[in-house]
């Protein structure tokens, strides 16, 4: 078709993907590509997996949809598992991740609500980002996410991220307002930027002292990413609101928030809903897709090949000219350049037959699933090592 009927709001590059199999993606012309993306943190399990396929086809013929006014045996089920992962009690189940952050606002002013406070404000941190509903990109950042949308709603305060002296500067001045903070353990969209452990363990101590929710946001870090069921994990901390989405459907849209039994409890009937959140599809999947991750032993495979993509990484491209950094954890890993660089998704597809992303203009962000091979880690390390060093690799085009 040569007419476009799409509101301009992608820049997609011009690949059209008919079929995917593990970390591989064909396109139309049958040409064959290795995903260091994954739709985005999202296909964790790999693409077509025969469990998911099978999941999805046997409840298309089964149910797709009750609502929630009946109970939902998947839903339930998908619950329990997500609470013995994480430790936290109660699920809401949304469509996607920015819905699951506005379930986590909504808990926040009713915790503050709950504490007298009239007007609860919730600390979120420069370079955030939480979704694309007026009320998430309240707390997230960056003007160009908000350009031409006016006055957003929400009562959120910035701070610099994973900065405990800008912590203790907010709580002086607006200590008695506060509910929550919200956060991204790694900062995803703004270049795979990771908060520490202590920090993580001090900012956990800090809400415990204030009477504060610590919320984290995991879309795209958690079910299993860095190589824990959760970023936190690493921390060794306990949130008392997460969110999710992205992995948990491996391409069926799922969001979910996850609370502690007190703070969950701050809903009652009517106060929330969804009419399509943890219909039986999507909670089958998600269901079918932690269940791979544990039997296939993929947090460890996360976990080694992550931390050898990273190694490969720092040696081979790190030292290059213009390369400001290379970080992460897991399979969740940024190289930051010196100069904007979207040119380079396009090069990685056609030269190298490689899936990539360009975020915030700088860094070239990688997000394969968690299936991926000691081979392919190598592939995409001499990849990224080649694009960076020919005469064109550090581009000077727009971002």
């Amino acid at each position: 078709m040569s007419a476009n009927h799409l509101m301009p709001t992608y820049q997609p590059l011009p690949l059209t993907f008919t079929r995917g199999l593990g970390t591989r993606l064909w396109d139309d012309s049958g040409r064959e590509y290795l995903d260091a993306l994954a739709g985005v943190a999202v296909t964790n399990v790999g693409h077509s997996h025969p469990d998911v396929v099978a999941a999805i086809a046997e409840q298309a013929g089964l149910l797709l949809h009750t609502s929630n006014l009946y109970a939902i045996d998947w839903q339930q089920r998908l619950g329990a598992k997500l609470a013995e992962k994480s430790g936290l009690a109660l699920a809401f189940f949304n469509n996607s991740g920015a819905e699951a952050n506005e379930t986590a606002l909504k808990l926040a002013r009713l915790h503050g609500h709950a504490r007298g406070i009239a007007r609860p404000l919730v600390v979120v941190m420069n370079n955030a980002f939480h979704g694309r509903t007026l009320a998430t990109l309240a707390a997230s950042d960056g003007a160009h996410l908000s350009a031409g949308l006016g006055q957003l709603p929400g009562d959120c305060v910035k701070i610099p991220f994973a900065d405990l002296d800008a912590l203790a500067s907010v709580t002086q001045a607006f200590g008695q307002r506060i509910a929550a903070v919200l956060l991204e353990p790694i900062q995803g969209e703004s270049g795979v930027h990771v908060a520490s452990a202590a920090y993580l363990r001090a900012l956990r101590e800090h809400c415990d002292n204030h009477g504060w929710l610590l919320m984290l946001d995991e879309i795209q870090s958690g079910i299993g990413r860095t190589g824990q069921w959760f970023a936190y994990q690493h921390a060794g901390i306990q949130p008392d609101v997460l969110t999710l989405a992205k992995a948990l459907g491996n391409g069926i849209p799922i969001g979910a928030c996850l609370a502690s039994a007190a703070v969950g409890r701050l809903f009652t009937p009517g106060s929330h809903g969804s009419t399509f959140g943890g219909n039986p599809l999507a909670c089958r999947v998600g269901c079918t897709v932690l269940d791979i991750i544990e039997r296939e032993g993929l947090l460890d495979n996360a976990a080694r090949q992550g931390q050898a993509l990273l190694e490969c990484l720092r040696s081979e491209v790190g030292i290059l000219p213009g390369v400001k950094a290379v970080r992460g954890v897991g399979l969740m890993i940024g190289v930051e350049l010196d100069r904007p660089c979207r040119e380079l998704m396009q090069r990685a597809a056609q030269e190298h037959a490689l899936l990539i992303n360009v975020t915030r203009g700088t860094t070239l962000r990688l997000l394969p699933p968690l299936t991926l091979s000691a081979a392919e880690v190598e592939r995409i390390a001499d990849a990224l090592s080649a694009l960076v060093r020919a005469p064109q690799g550090l581009c000077t085009g727009a971002s």
